[in-house]
């Protein structure tokens, strides 16, 4: 099944979801009011049983006067104790029915944690996606070459990319007249299919896994970027996520130029609960690093995050620094780095795929972490990453909580991006 089928598929699913909540609060509401009226009646025969019983039998000459007292103070008896049962029926019945209520929303709850998640974290990507797509939709007459003209730009200001913009044009002109697509919603359905298509494709053979040293051994995570992006907020984020998860975890801030930078991480592992190794203001970060990674090593930890400088990407000075990091990683553990996560700030679009790309070319990038997804990045960026690059994004952020930073999830985000957009 394609990524286009699991994400129409997923949609279905929470239509009906959707439709089976609603019947299933109308009958139960038609239920209890039932319920209500039969134990209204319930009680008017009850007590009008109780009231005619005593007086008939002795009425009849079944029972004399002493024995219909008897007779009388069993029925009181039994007016006030059956009540009394009933609740506490009610009560277990109740409590029972409770816990199976709170067992069901729970199993609920974690299997579309991750989905209300993406869901929510990509609103406003969502919402600028449906605009710039409705507004383009809007002048749609018929398929002609200003139909494609204005389908590229809509794309390229989607930041899907100039070259992916062109792909899917190229490949959608043929595929528009199959189709035979003429409403505006089919000319849509078609283009939304050959995105999430052409994304599918670009990603076959790609591992968006952590790459993790064998057990025993220190695993090395390199974190590049450029200042602003997220990158130590990243790092803070992760460091607790793997610390929760139970392996022990140090930090290294070999960010010593930009003021502030080994403060805002230390307050990270104060928090994490992680040790942080860092060296005096303007320190060589390479001697921070070999303090760090000879710790890390010696102490048996099981992962070290890296900080490094995020000075101009174009900067000639910090791709050095960063191949002399890496030199001196791989002289006390040679298999290390094995990751080395570039972080980008989502809002920026190009700016950003221009930033991986000087990146990729220096520093042997394995991965993407996207940040600030929740703010006003356009969501194409994550095409034109894979397109591009080649690259997996393997993390993604939508807040300020570490809770907030999620494996990426292709499934999830497709549906998040587009739900709106694609008709069940």
């Amino acid at each position: 099944m394609g990524l286009f089928d699991i994400f129409r598929k997923k949609k279905n699913e929470t239509v009906e979801q959707e439709a089976v909540s609603e019947s299933t609060e109308i009958l139960s509401e038609s239920e209890s009011n039932s319920d209500a009226s039969e134990i209204e009646q319930s009680t008017a025969v009850s007590e009008s049983t109780s009231t005619v019983t005593q007086p008939m039998m002795e009425q009849v000459g079944l029972v004399n006067e002493d024995e219909a007292k008897i007779w009388q103070e069993a029925l009181d008896k039994q007016k006030t104790s059956t009540p009394q049962l009933t609740e506490t029926e009610t009560e277990t019945e109740t409590e029972t029915e409770t816990e199976t209520e709170t067992e069901t929303e729970t199993e609920t709850e974690t299997e579309t944690t991750e989905q209300q998640i993406y869901d929510a974290g990509l609103k406003k990507s969502r919402t600028g996606f449906a605009d710039r797509f409705n507004r383009f939709l809007a002048n749609f007459r018929s398929v002609d070459e200003d139909f494609f003209e204005d389908l590229e730009e809509t794309l390229v200001g989607a930041d899907v990319g100039f070259d992916m913009a062109i792909k899917i044009s190229d490949e959608l002109r043929e595929e528009v007249k199959l189709k035979n697509a003429k409403r505006k919603e089919d000319v849509r359905d078609v283009i939304i299919k050959k995105m999430v298509d052409l994304y599918e494709a670009d990603g076959i053979n790609e591992d968006a896994t952590m790459n993790f040293a064998p057990k025993g051994q220190t695993t090395v995570i390199l974190f590049v970027g450029v200042n602003g992006v997220g990158k130590t907020t990243t790092i803070g984020k992760l460091a607790s996520k793997y610390q929760k998860a139970g392996k022990s975890v140090l930090l290294a801030a070999a960010d010593t130029f930009r003021a502030g930078a080994t403060k805002q991480l230390q307050e990270w592992g104060e928090r994490a609960h992680v040790p942080v190794v860092a060296g005096k203001e303007k320190a060589d970060p390479a001697s921070v690093v070999f303090a760090a990674v000879e710790k890390a090593r010696d102490e048996n930890y099981d992962v070290l995050f890296v900080d490094t400088a995020g000075r101009l990407q174009n900067n000639v000075n910090l791709m050095q620094e960063l191949e002399k990091m890496k030199r001196i990683i791989q002289r006390e553990i040679p298999e290390a780095p094995h990751e080395v996560l570039l972080v980008l700030d989502a809002t920026t679009g190009q700016n950003a795929l221009q930033q991986a790309k000087l990146f990729k070319n220096s520093s042997d990038v394995s991965g993407i972490v996207l940040t600030k997804m929740d703010g006003t990045a356009k969501g194409g960026i994550v095409f034109a990453i894979r397109n591009e690059m080649h690259l997996p994004v393997k993390w993604i952020g939508f807040g300020e909580k570490a809770s907030d930073l999620r494996e990426f999830k292709p499934e999830e985000f497709v549906y998040g991006l587009f739900k709106e957009l694609v008709e069940s």
